[in-house]
């Protein structure tokens, strides 16, 4: 990724550097707005989303945090005495983690996760919505493939998401008919962000119910054994186990 296309990275960076930082999401239909922000990739455990709080009690031995942006997810890990490996796409973000004493953080996209790159995990996590990270149903098929082959005989993947059938804006319920017409999920975010002078480049971003990643994960050797969830919340995490 080049420099001025890092705008995550950037705003993140700036946002560790103590500057008042706002994250602007583009969607494909033009749709723009700002996002919760940085903060949120910041939280300690305590205020991290009730459904990543209950999960972590799932995690245990060697961990990849998927999508660790500037490291909420490694440093917890770390501190609870797990090895944890963070990857993301963002150069800056990784640069971030480091900063902040997450100990092995590397600039690696999902796609590229591999057994040869990274070795054997226990468990993976994928918090803060990136089940989303695999983008569609097919990609999402083939990367859970690639995940078992990466985990021991007992592992398991922690992903959260978002049920997006549970709005009544009418803006998303628009945005889901015009993904249908598409041949897309209605989940399926088409996005960029935008900092500053920095634009990130277009990437889809799946949301999906769990009925529908229930419906993904079949066929992958993965089963989901659990869904968190708090009632009136829109997000959850799936315990994926072999």
């Amino acid at each position: 990724m080049r420099p001025e296309q890092d705008a995550y990275g950037q705003e993140v960076y700036d946002f560790y550097q103590g500057q008042k930082v706002t994250e602007i999401i583009e969607r494909d239909d033009g749709f723009v707005g700002p996002s919760i922000g940085p903060m949120a990739y910041f939280l300690p455990y305590a205020e991290w989303p009730l459904v990543e709080q209950q999960a972590m009690h799932y995690a245990y031995g060697r961990c990849l945090d998927v999508g660790c942006g500037p490291g909420r997810v490694c440093l917890y890990l770390q501190e609870q005495g797990h090895e944890v490996v963070g990857i993301d796409n963002s150069p800056l973000g990784i640069q971030t983690a480091k900063l902040r004493g997450v100990k092995d953080a590397r600039v690696l996209p999902i796609t590229q996760a591999s057994r040869r790159a990274l070795g054997i995990f226990d468990t993976i996590i994928m918090f803060g919505n990136n089940f989303g990270l695999f983008g569609n149903p097919q990609r999402a098929g083939w990367l859970l493939r690639r995940f078992y082959g990466m985990t021991a005989a007992n592992g398991r993947v922690l992903a959260t998401s978002r049920n997006i059938y549970d709005t009544h804006d009418p803006g998303h319920l628009a945005y889901h008919e015009h993904n249908r017409r598409q041949g897309r999920m209605a989940g399926q975010v088409r996005l960029r962000v935008r900092y500053k002078t920095f634009i990130g480049p277009w990437f889809d971003y799946l949301m999906v119910s769990p009925q529908e990643m229930a419906e993904i994960v079949m066929d992958t050797g993965w089963r989901i054994t659990h869904v968190i969830n708090v009632e009136g919340e829109a997000m959850y995490t799936a315990v994926l186990e072999k």
